[in-house]
């Protein structure tokens, strides 16, 4: 398949909700896990003030009306300096329009966000057993080998 720069990327607001729930379906059927993104699903009421919140960004590209591409960030404001950090918490495309350059297209509507903004830096985190998340990070940036530690509230 060949790269595909004419499918938009749009930034979703507060009455998105709709497109919201297709980017988690999507993320679902992504990473194998649907009953994660689509089992407890939050109420419209919820959605919209997450999509009003100035501190969460949700991407979406879309053709024809089906979203085939979705990413979700969180802007994290710094304590120590006047800076905040995005952190790119999932990002999917849809099988059938997989190595089209949608991940990439999002990925570069998050920098402009991220520059807008004046973050200083844009992280994500990619499980060693997936070859082409990190192919693609590793394209777009530099890694950082850390440990990520779950902690039970």
């Amino acid at each position: 398949m060949t790269k595909d720069s004419s499918i938009p990327v749009q930034r979703l607001g507060a009455g998105d909700s709709d497109r919201l729930r297709a980017i988690n379906a999507l993320f679902g059927e992504a990473f194998e896990d649907p009953e994660h993104y689509g089992d407890a699903p939050p109420c419209d009421a919820h959605l919209r003030r997450l999509l009003a919140s100035d501190s969460f960004i949700a991407l979406a590209a879309s053709v024809d009306g089906r979203v085939v591409g979705g990413l979700t960030a969180y802007d994290l404001v710094k304590a120590e300096a006047e800076t905040s950090e995005i952190y790119l918490y999932d990002i999917a495309v849809a099988a059938d329009f997989r190595r089209r350059g949608i991940a990439t297209a999002l990925i570069d509507a998050l920098r402009g966000i991220a520059r807008d903004r004046g973050a200083g830096v844009i992280f994500v985190q990619a499980d060693r057993d997936d070859p082409p998340a990190i192919a693609l990070y590793t394209g777009l940036g530099t890694r950082a080998d850390v440990h990520h530690f779950d902690i039970a509230p």
